[in-house]
Protein backbone atom coordinates (compact mmCIF):
# COMPACT_ATOMS: atom_id res chain seq x y z
CA UNK A 1 0.00 0.00 0.00
CA UNK A 2 1.25 3.49 -0.85
CA UNK A 3 2.00 5.84 2.04
CA UNK A 4 2.29 9.58 2.03
CA UNK A 5 5.83 10.30 3.31
CA UNK A 6 7.76 13.60 3.17
CA UNK A 7 5.75 15.06 0.26
CA UNK A 8 6.00 11.80 -1.70
CA UNK A 9 4.01 8.66 -2.30
CA UNK A 10 6.14 5.77 -1.01
CA UNK A 11 5.87 2.02 -1.35
CA UNK A 12 8.13 -0.96 -0.72
CA UNK A 13 7.70 -3.95 -3.04
CA UNK A 14 9.17 -7.36 -2.21
CA UNK A 15 9.67 -10.20 -4.68
CA UNK A 16 10.93 -13.79 -4.57
CA UNK A 17 14.33 -12.89 -5.98
CA UNK A 18 16.42 -10.32 -7.83
CA UNK A 19 15.20 -11.40 -11.27
CA UNK A 20 11.56 -10.75 -10.36
CA UNK A 21 12.43 -7.39 -8.81
CA UNK A 22 14.42 -6.37 -11.89
CA UNK A 23 11.64 -7.48 -14.26
CA UNK A 24 9.20 -5.36 -12.24
CA UNK A 25 11.53 -2.36 -12.47
CA UNK A 26 11.74 -2.81 -16.23
CA UNK A 27 7.94 -2.74 -16.52
CA UNK A 28 7.75 0.36 -14.30
CA UNK A 29 10.45 2.05 -16.38
CA UNK A 30 8.45 1.56 -19.58
CA UNK A 31 5.31 3.01 -18.00
CA UNK A 32 7.20 5.92 -16.46
CA UNK A 33 8.89 6.73 -19.76
CA UNK A 34 5.56 6.68 -21.62
CA UNK A 35 4.22 9.17 -19.06
CA UNK A 36 7.45 11.21 -19.00
CA UNK A 37 7.22 10.90 -15.22
CA UNK A 38 10.16 9.14 -13.61
CA UNK A 39 10.26 7.79 -10.05
CA UNK A 40 13.00 7.92 -7.49
CA UNK A 41 13.71 4.32 -6.60
CA UNK A 42 16.17 1.86 -5.14
CA UNK A 43 16.69 -1.85 -5.55
CA UNK A 44 18.40 -4.24 -3.20
CA UNK A 45 18.18 -7.89 -4.20
CA UNK A 46 14.43 -8.69 -3.97
CA UNK A 47 13.24 -5.28 -2.73
CA UNK A 48 12.25 -2.22 -4.75
CA UNK A 49 11.46 1.04 -2.98
CA UNK A 50 9.67 3.78 -4.94
CA UNK A 51 9.09 7.43 -4.07
CA UNK A 52 6.78 9.47 -6.32
CA UNK A 53 6.51 13.25 -6.48
CA UNK A 54 6.22 15.78 -9.28
CA UNK A 55 9.41 17.79 -9.61
CA UNK A 56 7.83 20.38 -11.95
CA UNK A 57 5.25 21.15 -9.26
CA UNK A 58 7.82 21.72 -6.51
CA UNK A 59 8.33 18.10 -5.42
CA UNK A 60 4.80 17.51 -4.17
CA UNK A 61 2.33 14.71 -4.84
CA UNK A 62 0.07 15.43 -7.81
CA UNK A 63 -2.43 13.52 -9.95
CA UNK A 64 0.49 12.38 -12.13
CA UNK A 65 1.93 10.56 -9.13
CA UNK A 66 -1.40 9.00 -8.21
CA UNK A 67 -1.90 7.84 -11.80
CA UNK A 68 1.58 6.32 -11.95
CA UNK A 69 1.04 4.62 -8.58
CA UNK A 70 -2.17 2.99 -9.88
CA UNK A 71 -0.39 1.79 -13.00
CA UNK A 72 2.43 0.35 -10.89
CA UNK A 73 -0.10 -1.39 -8.62
CA UNK A 74 -1.64 -3.05 -11.67
CA UNK A 75 1.69 -4.82 -12.29
CA UNK A 76 1.69 -6.76 -9.01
Amino acid sequence: MWQQKDNTLYRLFEFKNFSEAFAFMTQVALIAESMNHHPKWTNEWNKVEIWLSTHDAGDIVTEKDKTLAKKIDALV
